[in-house]
Formats: C-alpha cells, structure tokens, sequence
C-alpha cells in the first residue's frame, strides 16, 4: 500500500480541486485509491465521495489523536491513500504545527506534493518553497505541482524551482472555468449543490492526464509495509439511532457512523426537510451539522417533524445535536435573509446570524457532571465552525480555546442529551459512541 499527500503554502491554492482532478483521473487510469482530509474539514471529503463513490474519512490530530489517525488510516484498502491537507502545510493549533497538514505527514511519514498558485512571482517562489523545506525537519516535501498556471509560465517557471528546491516539477493545470467552484460563508458550495460537478471534474482529470506526470507522482508515494486488518464484523444491532442527513443536515464524519454501528447501532436516515415525522421505532436521535440557516423556511414549514422532534427531545429521546442540529432545536432560528422561522423548540433559545464567524477553532469541553456523552471531569477535543449563534448556548461545559486560556460556558448535557455548538469525533480516546449506543439501547429496552 502506497500513500501521498497534496498540500499547499495558504488556503484557496486548490487543493481540493487538484486532489479531485487526480482522483478522477486515477480511477479512469483503474487505480485503487482512497481519499482522506486533514483536519476537520466537512465539505471537501464530500468532493472526494463524490469522485469516488466511496466515503472519504477525515484525519485530525486534535481530534483522534494519533492512535485515533492510525485507526482511520488503518481503514484503507486501496492500493493508494491520496490525503488532502487543511490550509497551510505548517498551519496548525494556536499559530503552531500541532495537528497542521505536516504533522499528520510527519506522524504517519507520508511523502507531500505542494500545489502551488504561482501568481505574480518567479523565483521568489522558489524562496519561498526553499523556507518550506527547511522550516521543519524533516519536511516530507516530495514534489511541486502548479496550479491556474499558464503553459508558457509552466515552461519559465518550473526550470527555476528545480534548481533551487531539487524538487520536481510534476506538471500543471492551467486556468480552467471547471475548477471554479461556488462557495459561501462556511467554504465551497457541498458536492450535492453542484449540478454539473460530475462533468466539471471529468473536465479536469482529462486535463490534469495531459499536463501532469501522473506516473512520476504515483512513484513518489511512501509504501506501507503492513497490511490492511481485516474488516471488523458488526455486532448484532441493539438500537435505531436516526440520523438527519438532507442538504440542511449533511455535516457527518465517517469515521462517527461506524463507530455508531460498531457498537450495535443500526442507522436510519431521515430528512427534517422532507419526511414528516421520525423513523418507527427510533432509539436515539443524531441531528449533525450544516446549513438549517439557508433552508430555515423549509424546516420551519415542515411541523409535523418539529412536533416530532421536539416531542421526543422532551421525552428523553438519547439525543446528540451538534451545531446546525442544535439551531434546529431551538424556539427560532434567523435565515440568511433575517426573518426568525420558528423550529423544534426542543430548546430555549433563538438563534441568528451575525455575519463573522463565532469562537472558530479547536477547544475542549470539560463536564461537571454525569451526562449522556461525557463523565464528569473528562474532558474531550472539539471543533467550531459557524457564523450563526444563539441566545441561549447553555452552560453544562466548560470549553477553553486551544492554545489559549480563554474558557466558557456552552452546552446542554443531561443524561439523553448532548446539544452544543461544537462538533465531536467519534474515533477519540473517550467512548462517545458507546455511551450513545449503550443510551439508546436502554431506550429500547425501557420502551417495548
């Protein structure tokens, strides 16, 4: 097995776009790949799914730790993981390399091509990859690549980043209308909102197959000596959980369902936006995150699923809300264009938008007592990403700020409920999921 990552100097250099060109292009070419995104990046593993037709899985340092990143890695079966990294290669927790797109390299000693955006600049260029190298040792730089790079600049320029970088010049994509994706306040519009993303893509992997040495590329990979474990067979199912997925609730990590069904869960998918109430027999709840603010109208109409939802919260329904599903389950919640729609009402509060985005970043949370999820004392990593907040966030969790001592109070945990801004990943140290499953297990039982 063979593994490689595409990374860059900043954000908006086109990863993304790079790593689905190439993905495509190694699946017309019969490569046995598998994607991964550092970091926790929810709407560019949806790229990648798209692509490929099989999930993409999220790495994350802070998250999973590096037992947990071994664990997810462990997972492939291809005869190539392709990750794509988050932001800059070094940039990683509080303006340090801690959990960056290197440090994943780093753990797991993956070679790392960098796509490069090489606008206004020639051999300062070349400096600055030259910085790169040596910033950290070592810097798992295997390779360059060029992007929204013109052929005549791409014969100019990549003479003079060999010579000074001794890396290669892999090859290039041009300026392309297909690689413009739409993007909004959270990032790229997800793969489902792209009407012709299928076509787009197929556009650039033809393109990335005339002007990228792909079989130079693919020679840079670093082998992995042992192999794949054998796939874990599920358990007997013990519990429902129903999971919201539709294009207001698509914010999911793989690597969380499997955990789920890993510990008996069976999970039946639902949408708040179309379904009218709840699947039968449901023994706990997932509502993850999204964008409910963009089709608030649309939720708010649907009332037979509002009573629904908020019906069961109240009854004790195991229930996990994160983000997006906990706007859901407040009194109202403000859409993009400021008028409030009422919601479940599971919740006190009403939330709104305030166009900048709200305590971004990795935290803890630490509980002060007992709840569904965590045991009073724990403490567990998380993530925030939202540009819409709420009156009332609660105060059951003590979060700081990673890398700082800023600390508040944020969250309602009880013992059915888990409902929060910040995003938990299942594959960590603690056993979220279990604790979820064993919940709704015993909801079962309790209701036959």
């Amino acid at each position: 097995m063979r593994r490689l990552m595409l990374t860059a100097m900043n954000s908006g250099s086109g990863k993304t776009t790079v790593t689905c060109a190439l993905l495509a292009a190694l699946r017309r070419r019969g490569v046995s790949v598998q994607s991964f995104k550092c970091g926790p990046d929810y709407i560019d593993p949806m790229f990648h799914t798209q692509v490929l037709g099989i999930p993409s899985r999220n790495l994350d340092l802070f998250l999973q730790g590096p037992e947990g990143v071994r664990r997810t890695l462990a997972c492939q079966c291809a005869d190539l993981a392709l990750l794509e990294g988050a932001m800059g290669f070094y940039d990683g927790v509080g303006g340090t390399a801690e959990s960056s797109a290197w440090q994943t390299a780093d753990t797991e000693d993956i070679p790392s091509v960098l796509v490069l955006r090489p606008a206004g600049s020639s051999l300062t260029l070349a400096a600055q990859v030259r910085g790169l190298q040596s910033f950290r040792s070592p810097s798992h730089l295997a390779g360059l690549l060029l992007n929204s790079c013109k052929p005549a600049f791409h014969s100019h320029l990549a003479p003079i980043l060999e010579r000074e970088t001794g890396l290669p010049v892999l090859g290039f994509l041009p300026p392309i209308d297909e690689a413009v994706f739409g993007s909004r306040h959270l990032g790229l519009l997800t793969a489902g909102e792209i009407a012709d993303l299928s076509a787009r893509i197929e556009v650039l992997a033809a393109q990335l197959e005339r002007t990228v040495d792909i079989r130079s590329l693919l020679a840079l990979a670093g082998d992995v000596s042992n192999s794949a474990p054998p796939p874990v067979p599920l358990p007997p199912v013990r519990c429902r959980i129903a999971a919201a997925r539709d294009e207001a609730f698509c914010f999911f990590y793989e690597d969380n369902l499997d955990a789920l069904r890993q510990c008996g869960a069976e999970l039946v998918f639902f949408s708040p936006l179309r379904d009218r109430e709840l699947p039968s027999n449901t023994d706990g709840l997932y509502l993850a995150g999204g964008y409910p603010e963009l089709h608030a109208r649309a939720l708010s109409r649907n009332e037979a699923m509002r009573e629904s939802i908020r019906c069961a919260v109240t009854a004790g329904l195991p229930t996990v809300a994160e983000c997006g599903g906990f706007l859901y389950l407040q009194q109202t919640l403000e859409d993009d264009a400021g008028t409030s729609w009422p919601m479940a009402g599971a919740l006190a509060g009403a939330g709104f938008q305030t166009g900048r985005l709200q305590r971004f970043g990795y935290l803890t949370l630490t509980a002060d007592s007992d709840s569904l999820l965590l045991r009073r004392g724990e403490t567990v990593p998380a993530h925030e990403f939202h540009y819409w907040d709420c009156t009332e966030n609660g105060t059951a969790l003590a979060a700081r700020k990673a890398g700082r001592e800023t600390v508040w109070r944020c969250g309602f945990a009880s013992p059915t409920l888990y409902a929060a801004f910040p995003h938990l990943h299942f594959n960590s140290q603690l056993p979220l999921a279990r604790r979820f499953a064993d919940r709704a297990a015993r909801w079962r039982e309790e209701h036959i």
